[in-house]
């Protein structure tokens, strides 16, 4: 009831009101600024508007998730599944799909991708089997994959996921590594926080 009398009340009326709330929701998106990106919407023209619409109407309608790494595609297997030119012996497993995004940004993988669609969180209900681990283990025995490499996030979760993962495969022949950590290269010492040195003396290499 609290909702429908908001919007009721609003000046523009209950579509503009109801046009903010779902802006609202979005993510890092907060009350002013859903009006703002309300307020563009009315301002702008209606050809516009609809494209913007379309676009949401037609990625939701196309894209789904590839059915060998779960990555985000609009075909039944994403480009770099598709691509002989990666060596799917090398596995490189991530919470999400941005984060295929960001490493492909570096240019430095070569390799395929594996996305678990998020990490264990056991207080947040999410468990092994919300994810894709035993369709990972799977694929890992059917392609002979040599290694998997662990991208979860550095958290209490990402690391849990990771350890899981390597704890189902220990009697696989498959080299597990993650990625390294610690200090970038190019920075102070005197700006890492204590986790980000603390990473980087545990991972200190032979010089």
């Amino acid at each position: 009831m609290a909702d429908r009398r908001t919007q009721e009340d609003h000046p523009y009326g209950p579509s503009v009101a109801r046009l903010i709330d779902e802006f609202n929701r979005l993510p890092g998106i907060g009350r002013k600024s859903a009006e703002r990106l309300a307020n563009y919407i009315l301002g702008c023209s209606s050809p516009d508007a609809m494209a913007l619409a379309e676009a949401i109407r037609s990625v939701k309608e196309s894209v789904g998730r590839c059915s060998i790494c779960f990555n985000l595609t609009e075909s039944e297997t994403c480009a770099m599944c598709q691509d002989p030119r990666r060596d799917s012996t090398l596995v490189c497993v991530v919470e999400q799909p941005k984060d295929v995004v960001a490493l492909e940004s570096s240019g430095a993988f070569t390799g395929r991708y594996h996305v678990l669609g998020g990490r264990i969180a056991p207080l947040e209900g999410i468990g092994p089997e919300n994810l894709t681990i035993h369709q990972l283990v799977r694929r890992i025995r059917r392609d002979g994959v040599k290694e998997l490499v662990m991208a979860t996030n550095p958290t209490l979760e990402g690391d849990g996921t990771a350890l899981f993962i390597t704890n189902l495969l220990e009697d696989d022949d498959v080299q597990i590594t993650r990625l390294a950590r610690g200090i970038a290269s190019g920075s102070v010492l005197e700006f890492a926080n204590r986790e980000m040195l603390a990473d980087a003396l545990k991972g200190r290499q032979s010089f």
